[in-house]
């Protein structure tokens, strides 16, 4: 049976406070609903973006002590941060995957800078510290700049893009847009969906039925329900979406499951 990975990122966007045990308690609730990775990004106690991960670090040494999961650093986020800082988390010793932006894009009213030489920097820092980089992209465009950049920097397998839909400036979520974004991944690679500003469930059901590996969930991008309801807690996003992957007769992946199928080397001996 197909499995398709749940991956969350549990915290608001900007300037939203960090708590970190009820954060690890809702996260490890999402974990037995479903969920098989973890996306946090690395913030100050009042939900700022920094270059000390002492947070971040915390607050995943908390999840991991209630349960397993895939840990995965973001590396993104509007700020001043050199790329250097910005993969200061990849330091902390259980990260396995973390995001690699694929391009600068108009993100919102700012503008979201990612050269060349910061692709080519990130990926060469995560391949030395055995970690996944998730290829975030939020037009086809960025698919080219990082086939471009594998020419000189050869990926491992498998390569993960995670095509973002939703933020003003990016491609927008619909099913057309999803389709032609979708035709250029390359056919040997992975990928996944992010739909920040979620309205519905049909975006990323179409995006499990296309074939999505990952299908990311949570907090940073909605807390949509339904139509009338906001979640008041991640668990309860991840829920719903495991119940709409069981409809269509498949099943969520497990924190072994999502290593396995992302050829991910268990970290021996952190607990």
């Amino acid at each position: 049976m197909r499995k398709v990975i749940i991956s969350l990122a549990p915290i608001p966007g900007p300037a939203a406070p960090v708590h970190i045990e009820a954060i690890a308690e809702d996260v490890a609730k999402s974990i037995d609903a479903g969920a098989g990775m973890c996306h946090i990004h690395c913030k100050d106690m009042e939900g700022v973006l920094t270059p000390d991960i002492a947070v971040i670090t915390e607050l995943f040494e908390s999840i991991t002590r209630k349960r397993d999961v895939v840990v995965q650093a973001s590396t993104g986020g509007i700020s001043n941060m050199t790329i250097k800082e910005r993969c200061n988390p990849l330091n902390y010793r259980k990260v396995e995957s973390a995001s690699l932006n694929g391009g600068t894009t108009n993100l919102g009213e700012a503008v979201y800078i990612n050269s060349f030489d910061d692709i080519r920097y990130l990926a060469k820092v995560c391949y030395e510290k055995n970690i996944l980089p998730e290829i975030e992209v939020f037009d086809i465009g960025m698919i080219n700049n990082v086939n471009l950049v594998r020419q000189g920097t050869p990926f491992h397998d498998p390569v993960l893009f995670n095509l973002v839909f939703g933020h003003m400036g990016g491609m927008q979520p619909t099913i057309e847009a999803l389709t032609a974004f979708r035709s250029f991944v390359p056919q040997d690679c992975l990928w996944g969906v992010t739909h920040f500003g979620r309205d519905n469930w049909t975006f990323l059901a179409a995006a499990i039925a296309m074939g999505a590996t990952v299908v990311r969930i949570g907090f940073e991008d909605s807390p949509y329900l339904d139509e009338n309801t906001d979640a008041e807690y991640n668990y309860q996003v991840v829920e719903k979406l495991v119940h709409l992957i069981r409809v269509m007769g498949l099943e969520p992946a497990t924190p072994k499951e999502t290593r396995d199928i992302l050829r991910i080397a268990p970290i021996e001996s952190l607990s």
